[in-house]
């Protein structure tokens, strides 16, 4: 039987978020309208950050490659989901397709998540060794450290997808509404533990030691801001922090609650929590950014003729 099941098995079926008709519309819109203000925020933001040059520095570099991801990141998953809410045959995805969004969506999760370590080191260096900080952050280094960061999360998303090739006997309908690696492996033959064990072994590289890394960065900036006389200087450098540490609070809480929590309470609740890091964050990121830094407001207020 698990021999059948293993050459029988061409698509997967998603479960969703909920059976009920009149949630599927309301989801439908309210995934719909996030969708399209997440494309068209980050979309404004990066056109704000190439058509002004005095923003063509390294924050706004790093910051643009933030955009860049949760453009492909929320186009990589919800366009098949308002599919799926409003479609007949909704659910439905084929096995290739199925492994092909989880690597792309483990790929581009990963990045963002040492990205964001590495803008807080960015803004380390900004305000604790401003007259050094164009030589600390030169453009060879930020390129350098960029094809790190994207080589090095492609690399863990390989081996955090390995599992994805093993043979699949336990049914083929996924907890979840796109596929995604946990609820995945509870389709897997055999025991799982050491697939388990090796997502947390990865987890904690590229969730944990970039979340470290930015809280004692941001310790050292408080107390390098508290040290500035001049009020606006303060203000300033806090406006700037402010909105990165905003975007890291709600990044790393609900993809740390996701991949390090109790067995029991991700089995129960993951797809829920894969709506905020996956849907809600890429929509807030241009927001925030823009809400919160003076300098982005005005370029977004040039290129949209405001």
């Amino acid at each position: 039987m698990e021999n059948e099941n293993r050459t029988v098995i061409k698509e997967f079926i998603l479960i969703g978020l909920s059976q009920d008709r009149r949630t599927q519309i309301l989801l439908f819109v309210l995934f719909l309208f996030m969708y399209l203000l997440t494309i068209l925020g980050n979309i404004v933001l990066i056109c704000a950050v190439i058509a002004n040059s005095r923003m063509h520095t390294p924050m706004y570099y790093f910051l643009c490659q933030l955009s860049f991801l949760d453009l492909f990141y929320s186009t990589n998953t919800v366009p098949k989901l308002l599919l799926d809410l409003i479609s007949t045959t909704r659910g439905r995805i084929s096995y290739i397709g199925c492994i092909t969004q989880m690597n792309i969506s483990l790929f581009l999760g990963q990045t963002e998540c040492i990205l964001l370590a590495v803008m807080a080191y960015d803004r380390y260096v900004a305000i604790c060794f401003p007259l050094r900080y164009m030589v600390i952050m030169s453009w060879r280094i930020c390129k350098n450290i960029s094809i790190i960061v994207w080589l090095g999360s492609f690399a863990c998303s390989i081996l955090s997808t390995v599992s994805s090739l093993r043979p699949i006997c336990k049914g083929n309908q996924i907890n979840h509404f796109v596929c995604e690696v946990i609820a995945f492996m509870k389709l897997v033959c055999g025991d799982t533990s050491f697939d388990e064990a090796k997502i947390i072994f990865i987890s904690f590289f590229t969730l944990l030691v970039p979340f470290g890394f930015i809280l004692v960065s941001y310790t050292c900036i408080i107390a390098s801001i508290l040290k500035i006389h001049s009020v606006d200087g303060r203000t300033k450098a806090f406006s700037t922090c402010g909105s990165h540490l905003t975007v890291v609070l709600i990044f790393y809480g609900t993809s740390m609650s996701m991949y390090l929590g109790p067995k029991k309470h991700l089995s129960t609740n993951n797809k829920y929590i894969s709506v905020f890091y996956g849907i809600v964050t890429p929509m807030l990121n241009p927001l925030i950014y823009s809400l919160r830094n003076h300098e982005v407001k005005v370029a977004v207020r040039k290129v949209c003729n405001i």
